[in-house]
């Protein structure tokens, strides 16, 4: 098995809060992150495809095409953007990294057209990341 990773970045904003608690909860479970208007990140992505490289090709998938498919699906719905406010695909969840993550994978499963997709990192700041493999 072979694994293959495309690198992107965005910068979005967000606000973490749960519309079924109190403010004074949102506060004490989200902190700053539940400012009312929302706060922002400078995000960073790994996607990665697992497959076995053909003889005819040697690649498990084109990296110009996993790049276009990156970008096209998902970098251009979310970048500068408010994510619970702009992007359709995470309405009604909390934009938690966690969450992002595993939405980013439904989004781009269905559209690898080589390989199987294997993971997606999300890094929200330089120390913190989040992982999933579509468990």
């Amino acid at each position: 098995m072979v694994y293959v990773t495309r690198k992107a970045h965005f910068a979005a904003a967000h606000r973490l809060f749960n519309p079924s608690w109190s403010m004074a909860e949102n506060d004490r479970v989200f902190g700053k992150c539940n400012n009312l208007n929302g706060h922002g990140h400078n995000y960073n992505i790994e996607v990665t495809v697992a497959g076995a490289p053909p003889p005819e090709t040697g690649m498990v998938i084109d990296l110009k095409v996993l790049a276009e498919i990156v970008d096209r699906e998902l970098i251009e719905l979310v970048d500068h953007k408010h994510l619970n406010i702009d992007v359709p695909f995470l309405q009604g969840i909390i934009p938690t990294a966690e969450n992002m993550a595993m939405a980013f994978w439904k989004v781009l499963a269905p559209r690898i057209p080589y390989g199987r997709l294997y993971s997606i990192k999300l890094y929200e700041s330089e120390n913190n990341l989040v992982e999933y493999r579509g468990e």
